[in-house]
């Protein structure tokens, strides 16, 4: 079969690969739509957790051996921990991601194992369908937030995840939100979608603030941004350095609040909102041309702001 594959650092190629081999507690997805995402784009410039080879894709979903229409859920756990038992399995020490510690999305077919499936509605789209991993993260960092009701909600970057942040927001009822990019086109979808002022920086003061980016300096500003006693959720992984005042942090009594991946709960919250987004901003790709995409992309290509594979 057909899979993009991570083959050596900064370079994916498609390449014939072997049938996945199912075990007694797995079932093969015949994969309709994959996404393809910011971590995985930093993961092949520099590798670290992701090692090749590697067929990537942990946002997908498709058609399982038995007929069903699915969304995987890629975040595996134990199910036996203490983080676990209380529900939190996304932050579980034994944790595994499809795509990264096994293979992904980024093919023809894949194995998963039973209870990574979640069912899909009938006539839900593919296009919601492969965004409903990152939706469910949007979710989270929502809920990691606690974001009262009226507040005022910056967002910076405009990506997927800060896109589906903005739209949370509208949904949720915030009193205004402001969203952030350095790509005036992001920045003006942003807008589309809901957000009241658009910029290359953040203007203003926020109760809560998303920083989809991760780099020093937005974690800086979003800080900034912040009014005392504020929120906020660091999201992008673009570098490992804080780059913030920690005095400022203390004696203001902001908070800075770190979120990954979501609940099984969120997950499946997820699903049930992805069909109500506008998602006229994602373009779906064969996966012949995934190589391409991914390329453009990984060397700073700002277009298409979400690129969905299609096998």
């Amino acid at each position: 079969m057909k899979a993009l594959v991570f083959t050596a650092p900064s370079v994916v190629e498609l390449h014939d690969i072997d049938e996945p081999s199912v075990k007694s507690d797995e079932i093969l997805v015949e994969v309709a739509a994959a996404g393809i995402c910011g971590s995985e784009l930093h993961g092949v410039r520099t590798p670290g957790f992701r090692t090749p080879p590697l067929v990537m894709g942990h946002e997908f979903a498709g058609t399982t051996s038995d007929g069903r229409r699915v969304v995987v859920n890629p975040i595996l756990s134990c199910g036996d921990c203490d983080l676990c038992t209380r529900g939190r399995g996304n932050l579980c020490r034994r944790r595994a991601l499809i795509g990264v510690h096994r293979p992904g999305g980024f093919a023809e077919r894949v194995a998963v194992p039973v209870s990574s499936v979640h069912a899909l509605p009938d006539g839900f789209s593919w296009t919601a369908a492969g965004l409903v991993e990152p939706i469910a993260y949007a979710v989270h960092s929502w809920n990691v937030a606690a974001v009262p009701e009226g507040a005022r909600v910056g967002v910076i970057g405009c990506g997927t995840i800060g896109l589906l942040c903005v739209q949370l927001a509208r949904l949720r009822g915030a009193a205004s939100v402001v969203a952030a990019d350095l790509s005036e086109r992001r920045a003006a979808i942003a807008g589309r979608l809901g957000a009241d002022a658009t910029g290359p920086s953040l203007r203003g003061e926020f109760d809560v603030v998303f920083d989809a980016v991760g780099l020093p300096s937005t974690r800086a500003d979003a800080l900034n941004r912040l009014a005392p006693g504020g929120v906020a959720v660091a999201l992008g992984l673009a570098s490992a350095d804080p780059g913030f005042d920690a005095n400022d942090l203390v004696r203001t009594e902001k908070r800075l609040l770190g979120s990954f991946g979501y609940t099984p709960g969120e997950f499946g919250a997820a699903v049930d909102l992805a069909a109500q987004w506008d998602l006229s901003w994602v373009n779906t790709f064969p996966l012949s041309d995934g190589a391409r995409v991914f390329t453009d992309l990984m060397n700073g290509g700002t277009e298409p702001v979400k690129a969905l594979l299609a096998p």
